[in-house]
């Protein structure tokens, strides 16, 4: 049975993440806020509980998970190098609304979707969050919402979409109306802006001391 537990509240918090900490390493799925969209999360390493997020969310696997960190050291152990841009970025703007595909580490046993050899990564600026993060490690991480469905605005609304698939959900008051993050990616000798989102180009290229691709 799903259990929701408020985070707005000190105890129930630490009581929540406690148990979506422990629903994660049981391979089941729970909804936490984010600093963007409330999302769906799963263990990273959990070839089945990635299976079971995207099942859950009608979505297929030509539509990889992303990967959200609880710290940007973290991401040294996604992929294989870091490149000097990616510092740049993560130093501008970790925690925060920017995701990074990056080139994945050849010897990772997880299974995020048909991801072509990346990953996209992300360290959100949401304490309940990075909370949660700290105690499970890499989560794959999609918006908690069945595919077709607006994002929901809070963990209640998330339940009513997504019904007893999830194990724990995380409210952490309603969300408010901002654009999802910006997606850079660094697969290529040159960065390519991806999506727009709440970071905006010319801050990006302003780090990165040149334009995007």
């Amino acid at each position: 049975m799903s259990r929701l537990f408020d985070c707005q509240d000190e105890q129930a918090r630490a009581a929540g993440v406690a148990a979506a900490a422990s629903a994660v390493r049981r391979g089941e799925l729970v909804v936490l806020p984010t600093d963007t969209v409330y999302g769906l999360g799963a263990d990273a390493f959990s070839p089945d509980a990635v299976r079971r997020l995207l099942t859950l969310k009608g979505r297929g696997r030509d539509v990889p998970v992303p990967v959200l960190i609880g710290s940007w050291r973290t991401v040294n152990g996604l992929v294989d190098a870091l490149p000097p841009a990616a510092n740049d970025l993560i130093a501008a703007f970790w925690p925060g609304a920017l995701t990074l595909v990056l080139t994945a580490g050849t010897g990772l046993t997880w299974d995020l979707g048909d991801t072509l050899g990346t990953v996209a990564v992300r360290m959100p600026l949401h304490p309940v969050a990075l909370e949660l993060l700290a105690e499970t490690g890499p989560m794959a991480v999609s918006s908690a919402n069945r595919s077709g469905s607006p994002p929901a605005e809070s963990a209640i609304a998330a339940q009513a979409d997504l019904g007893e698939g999830v194990a724990v959900y995380l409210e952490g008051g309603v969300a408010a109306e901002q654009p999802p993050s910006t997606i850079v990616d660094l697969t290529d000798s040159t960065p390519r802006l991806l999506r727009d989102g709440a970071i905006a180009r010319a801050d990006l290229e302003d780090v990165l001391g040149g334009p995007l691709g």
